[in-house]
């Protein structure tokens, strides 16, 4: 698919979809259907090198249209498996079901996963460019407000954005004691001023 030039998105639809329908495993075919997807994203560089395409976590933000996608054809296909429960708590195949796999129709899988990629480009990635702008600005100011390794001060940022803007009391009487109530405050109003807004 790749050598004649398929849409990436199509490519990977018809790859992990065709795959999850084999279930070849006994454990891990939804893991391993979910990466295939950003496989063949990055390797077709429909997504920036380097970078993780958001798309999996966002068919799991969709989990009843994912299941209803993936019973779209398996479901049908009940009818003609001859099956039984094996011993191991899984299933054993009495019939030969290859040709029931092997030119499958993925038009419900594309249309699922085209859906899927253009919520990720339209609102999943420009909300995580803007969290991580507004992240690298506050952690800024706040290594300008107080000195403190990256980390801590990630920590810091962490907590007060949990606790809807205030730093806990357990947090301030342990990992951040040696702050001041003046340096707290500063703190917590940089962090709510940056992420105002931010949904």
């Amino acid at each position: 698919m790749r050598d004649d030039d398929v849409d990436p998105v199509l490519q990977a639809a018809v790859t992990a979809f065709g795959f999850v329908y084999i279930h070849p495993l006994q454990d891990g075919n939804g893991r391993l259907h979910r990466c295939l997807v950003h496989h063949v994203l990055a390797e077709r560089k429909f997504s920036p090198p380097g970078m993780v395409f958001p798309v999996s976590s966002v068919m799991l933000d969709r989990i009843d249209d994912y299941r209803a996608t993936l019973q779209s054809h398996s479901a049908p296909l009940m009818a003609y498996i001859d099956w039984r429960p094996s011993p191991c708590r899984n299933v054993e195949i009495l019939n030969d079901t290859g040709d029931l796999y092997r030119y499958f129709v993925c038009t419900d899988a594309a249309t699922f996963l085209y859906q899927r990629v253009q919520r990720t480009v339209e609102h999943d990635l420009p909300r995580e460019i803007d969290y991580l702008r507004r992240h690298d600005e506050a952690r800024r100011a706040i290594m300008d407000t107080v000195e403190m390794p990256d980390r801590l001060a990630d920590d810091l940022l962490m907590f007060i954005r949990q606790n809807n803007g205030a730093l806990p009391r357990k947090r301030r009487e342990r990992e951040f004691e040696k702050l001041t109530d003046q340096e707290i405050t500063r703190v917590e109003a940089i962090i709510q001023d940056i992420f105002d807004g931010f949904a």
